[in-house]
């Protein structure tokens, strides 16, 4: 089926978790019907980002899922300086403006400006300056139909700003993105935790990484307090797990919040998607060790969403009422850490930094073909996989760190 023609949209972006923006754009425009292009110039670290898409169903259906933008736009105008921008709003096609300008419509327009904060005088003079555009309709600043912003770039360092911004953008607000998800389930407040529950922000940008979508039936082989349930679950998929650890599955033993010493009656993983209105698409949790296949040999899952044990038991830390846990990979990256299986494709590989010498990385593969008998011995012929041994030298290298340092703080405390 033939497309229309791309338009181009301005996605405004949150400055966190970098590297897991652009591939979870990706994914998303693909579950969207749309296709990222690989001619759209995009700075990977800027908040700003010029998209190319074929409609504006499609912008909004990207930030009905997205966590990673805060907001999209239809660009209208862009420039280097302000007569640029100028420049290029007039040349923009009338036709395209008059419906969102008319008389009687209602509009405000908004000023963003990216590391650099503007006067009330300063902003108000840039919403002057463009009284050449026929904007017929009135003023409504409290709940206006048409919202226009003018965004300015100045630069990602703050410690030199520029006195002009770099670059300037003028658009129509089309909608907003999901950061709001990040707050509303946020693991401070669920009611069921444990010492490694998945923050709220991961555990939605995992799901859209996977391309999870209603209906499907997505599994978590190491499923701990469900976290990466709740988030599937919240986008309309039906959710399932395993874990060996007894005491977690059944909400058991030793609470991990401050000032409580037991977990209470109803502190599981069904109470937890109970809490947010999810509990229809919760199947099951099975007691099971991942390296003990259980399942039958036929298609089951549309998506397997995991964050597996690292081999440690983690160091924990109290804060408020809960325990933030560190669990990392050692800085000693290459690539042939990086999984392989004849039947998977490598989409994404994502670092976040959790010190200057520890990070984990987000690895996200499609299924690409149907599993053969060939197939399984496929990893002893592989030579890079024979030759790297890292995976089982990183609880030994972690420990040797640990002894280190006590025997290092053991030493300090004799002086």
């Amino acid at each position: 089926m033939a497309r229309g023609p791309l338009r181009s949209y301005l996605l405004l972006l949150a400055q966190e978790n970098l590297e897991f923006r652009l591939p979870e754009i990706k994914s998303l425009l693909s579950l969207c019907g749309g296709q990222f292009s690989s001619q759209q110039e995009i700075r990977i670290n800027s908040p700003f980002w010029i998209l190319n898409i074929p409609s504006e169903g499609m912008a909004r259906g990207l930030m009905k899922r997205t966590v990673c933008a805060k907001s999209i736009f239809e660009l209208w105008g862009q420039g280097k300086s302000a007569e640029e921008l100028y420049t290029s709003l007039k040349n923009y096609p009338m036709e395209k403006m008059v419906p969102f300008l008319q008389s009687d419509s209602t509009y405000k327009i908004h000023i963003h400006a990216f590391n650099k904060t503007l006067t009330q005088e300063e902003k108000i003079r840039r919403i002057d300056a463009l009284e050449f555009l026929p904007f017929e309709g009135k003023v409504n600043l409290k709940s206006p139909e048409h919202i226009f912003w003018i965004l300015e770039d100045y630069g990602m360092d703050p410690n030199s700003i520029p006195e002009e911004p770099l670059d300037l953008y003028f658009g129509r607000w089309i909608a907003d993105g999901q950061r709001e998800l990040i707050e509303s389930y946020s693991v401070k407040r669920r009611h069921f935790i444990g010492n490694t529950s998945m923050d709220a922000c991961l555990s939605f940008i995992m799901a859209n990484h996977g391309r999870v979508k209603a209906n499907d039936v997505v599994f978590d082989p190491f499923v701990g307090t469900g976290g990466l349930l709740i988030s599937s679950a919240r986008f309309g998929a039906y959710v399932c797990g395993t874990d060996i650890d007894y005491n977690t599955v059944h909400g058991l033993g030793k609470a991990s919040r401050k000032n409580q010493k037991w977990r209470g009656p109803d502190e599981n993983i069904r109470a937890n998607l109970r809490q947010y209105g999810l509990e229809k698409y919760y199947l099951d949790t099975l007691i099971s060790d991942a390296s003990k296949p259980i399942w039958r040999k036929e298609m089951l899952f549309d998506a397997i969403i995991t964050d597996p044990p690292y081999g440690i038991r983690e160091a924990t830390r109290r804060t408020g009422s809960q325990k933030e846990i560190l669990k990392a990979t050692e800085r000693g990256y290459t690539e042939e850490i990086i999984p392989r299986h004849p039947c998977l494709k490598l989409i994404s590989n994502c670092e976040q930094m959790l010190s200057s010498h520890a990070s984990r990385r987000l690895i996200t593969m499609e299924k690409v073909k149907e599993f053969e008998d060939k197939d399984q011995y496929s990893h002893l012929l592989d030579y890079q996989s024979l030759l790297y041994k890292g995976h089982n030298s990183f609880r030994e290298k972690y420990f040797s760190g640990v002894t280190k340092r006590i025997a290092k703080e053991e030493k300090d405390n004799q002086k």
